[in-house]
């Protein structure tokens, strides 16, 4: 691993007059103890929100219920405190190699929110990707103790957080570097949006298991399938509820969701207007289409 080992802590002072974001730590690790360890309800350090990015190895990533293996070219998002773990995998042959930052949610929640919320919590990310370059020149920074004062933190902190936002941007934008099962299942996914789509569903039709179809998928698109079908349903709801005179309950059974409550909350989250404040414009622009970034 190429890179500078160790953590490098960040305690400026802060100034509550000035708005930045606050740096908490940055690192690079090797582990082969299985007494590593961590548990996000027990910390003290909070609130945090730790980015990790593993380059080789595995380890391990529970939140709730689910239980994930974390390989190279994967990175978890964690909110501290939390229900969260995440450790060394006992039968792991290989030391799990990994970078990682924590920051403050100051400035950044929302952003970090919008791409966990697309992305999921255990992302796959390209090494060469922006963020992860970005993330690799801050702890090499860290190291060389070009982090100096809060300024640089903050900007540090806010740069590799909005390109992590970004990166939902341009890899919807490529679609042509996308693999043929993934396109093929985006495809399939925007001609059948308005029936109830399972994960077993689209990975029978692309030749897939489901694992490697939401990793391939997660991977070329930014999105989970479950967060690009909502995305489609959502665009074509726009369109019918500005160009028809259907109800709230058409428009949702015909774009695909079971009830009108469920379709509300799932339009309200992607653009942050009911469908009924997005058809009348109410106070605010009467919007013929939102486009999503």
């Amino acid at each position: 691993m190429d890179m500078p080992r160790g953590t490098y802590g960040f305690r400026f002072a802060e100034d509550k007059e000035l708005q930045l974001c606050v740096l908490f730590a940055a690192g690079c690790d090797s582990i082969t103890n299985p007494s590593y360890h961590w548990d996000g309800l027990e910390r003290t350090d909070g609130p945090l929100l730790l980015f990790q990015y593993t380059l080789s190895g595995e380890g391990i990533y529970e939140s709730g219920k689910q239980r994930h293996r974390i390989t190279g070219g994967q990175a978890f998002l964690a909110e501290i405190p939390g229900p969260h773990r995440y450790y060394y995998h006992a039968d792991s042959k290989d030391p799990w190699e990994f970078l990682f930052l924590l920051f403050r949610p100051n400035l950044i929640l929302p952003l970090w929110r919008k791409f966990l919320r697309e992305a999921g919590e255990v992302p796959y990310l390209p090494v060469d990707c922006s963020p992860v370059k970005l993330l690799r020149m801050i702890v090499n920074d860290a190291a060389a103790g070009r982090i100096s004062d809060p300024f640089i933190a903050s900007s540090s902190v806010y740069q590799f957080i909005t390109e992590l936002a970004r990166l939902q941007v341009t890899t919807l934008r490529n679609r042509n570097n996308w693999s043929e099962n993934v396109q093929r299942a985006a495809e399939f996914i925007e001609n059948n949006y308005a029936q109830m789509i399972s994960i077993d569903q689209l990975s029978e039709h692309v030749s897939l298991s489901k694992y490697h179809l939401i990793r391939r998928f997660s991977a070329s698109t930014g999105l989970t399938p479950g967060a690009y079908l909502t995305r489609i349903r959502t665009e074509k709801a726009m369109e019918l509820l500005r160009g028809t005179g259907l109800s709230i309950e058409a428009i949702a059974e015909r774009v695909g969701y079971s009830s009108g409550s469920y379709f509300i909350k799932a339009f309200r989250t992607m653009t942050g207007l009911t469908p009924g404040e997005f058809r009348s414009g109410g106070d605010s622009l009467a919007y013929r289409k939102l486009f999503f970034d």
